[in-house]
């Protein structure tokens, strides 16, 4: 009998959170430049790493807050057969950008916007009344919501998508739960619970093997992993790699096991949505 990890092989694969990059552009503040992930990273690093594991598209996320950031990766994508959509970024905090978004949403690969939520200081920021612009053209113009951010910013989530009920969301990393911190699971759990039941949000299984220090072994994870798919349905749960974040613990190829391992519970119909179906549905993907 085949299992569902071989059923979501035949169907169409969609690694559904992806990076490509050039530090050399100077605007990925974040990233130490001794790093092992601070180079160029392009379509001709990951092409043989989707081919081998059967992903036919991916979703091409940014990762530096500037505009010239989204006009690269479109650029990426215009020339790049894989990629099937670009999630991008505006600033938030002008108005005045809404034109910037809306020639975006006129390119046939562009999906949505991802505001690096995670390293703004203020953890009220997604809910100041002079954002709600942003948020109602994202809506109007059918666009996507990445939200990247922490445990913390949960109960602020929860606010933020009620208050805007017709916007299409996904949580990017689980939220990135504390897992060197088991006492914190339980905190982490209710307000997972609490999106995936009062909102349409959506929750990508990505990006957790860098939020562990020393151990993401299986054990680690599988808690994180099964909870997420317990309470948001594999319609509403998609496979991400976050690749090349993920080198900085793992290989994409041990990455991509260890998710149809701690997956494998599910039937076949069920894995295959987590490992394309689900994504293709949320971004629009043709």
């Amino acid at each position: 009998m085949k299992t569902g990890y071989e059923m979501a092989q035949r169907v169409q694969r969609i690694d559904a959170h992806q990076h490509y990059w050039d530090p050399e552009r100077g605007d990925y503040f974040w990233m130490l430049p001794d790093a092992p992930i601070a180079r160029v990273f392009g379509p001709e690093d990951l092409q043989p790493l989707l081919a081998a594991h059967g992903f036919a598209q991916t979703v091409l996320v940014q990762a530096a807050p500037t505009l010239a950031e989204t006009e690269y990766l479109l650029k990426i994508a215009g020339e790049t057969a894989t990629v099937a959509k670009v999630v991008g970024w505006i600033d938030f905090e002008d108005p005045t950008k809404i034109s910037a978004l809306e020639r975006f949403a006129a390119h046939p690969k562009f999906v949505g916007v991802r505001p690096m939520i995670q390293d703004i200081p203020e953890d009220d920021w997604m809910l100041r009344p002079d954002l709600d612009w942003v948020f109602r053209a994202i809506e109007d113009l059918d666009l996507t919501f990445d939200c990247l951010g922490f445990p913390r910013h949960l109960a602020n989530f929860h606010r933020l998508l009620l208050r805007h009920e017709g916007m299409r969301a996904v949580l990017g990393h689980c939220l990135k739960p504390r897992l060197e911190r088991s006492d914190s699971f339980d905190t982490w759990a209710e307000g997972m619970r609490k999106l995936a039941e009062d909102t349409g949000a959506y929750c990508k299984v990505s990006g957790l093997v860098t939020e562990a220090e020393h151990d993401w072994s299986d054990n680690v994870l599988c808690p994180y992993v099964h909870h997420v798919i317990d309470v948001f349905g594999p319609d509403r749960v998609m496979f991400g790699s976050d690749w090349p974040v993920c080198l900085l613990r793992c290989q994409y190829s041990d990455w991509v096991a260890q998710a149809a391992r701690l997956s494998a519970h599910l039937g076949e119909k069920a894995q295959a949505k987590i490992f394309g179906e689900t994504a293709k549905v949320f971004y629009r993907i043709g």
